[in-house]
């Protein structure tokens, strides 16, 4: 694996964390909404991530065409987790026994993930800049 595509792969990688950090935030922003357009409380997403593996022959091909290796967002999928009931007969969204169905985003867990997800994007930055800099250590060699 050459360094370029070793900056290919930190970069996939950065760009997965970003749009998992943009799940969490869209998750927070939402996390009182009782009524969706698709009906009912707001459903938490989750990221699906999944791998670019490089085959052995794209490998010893890697001189001809440039590779691109890494982990991509593959969709975002709805948390099955059940909603969380709350006896409040006033809100406008009660069902007939008085219970309003909240979003089953828990701050706790979120933010957990944002820590999570900060870290590692902070390793992939760390990862590029090493790799960044190999290559221009190489270019200096005399």
């Amino acid at each position: 694996m050459g360094l370029d595509q070793a900056l290919d792969i930190s970069v996939s990688a950065i760009n997965a964390n970003r749009t998992h950090m943009e799940i969490i935030s869209s998750n927070l922003a939402n996390i009182n909404t009782t009524r969706t357009v698709q009906g009912g409380p707001y459903r938490r997403k989750i990221p699906v991530f999944s791998e670019n593996p490089l085959e052995f022959s794209e490998a010893l091909n890697a001189a001809e065409s440039r590779i691109s290796g890494g982990i991509e967002v593959r969709e975002i999928v709805d948390d099955p987790t059940p909603f969380q009931k709350v006896f409040n007969p006033g809100h406008p969204d009660a069902d007939s026994e008085g219970f309003v169905s909240l979003p089953n985003v828990s701050m706790a867990k979120e933010m957990v993930d944002m820590v999570y997800v900060t870290k590692v994007y902070e390793a992939n930055i760390t990862a590029y800049n090493a790799t960044k800099k190999m290559e221009q250590e190489t270019l200096q060699i005399q």
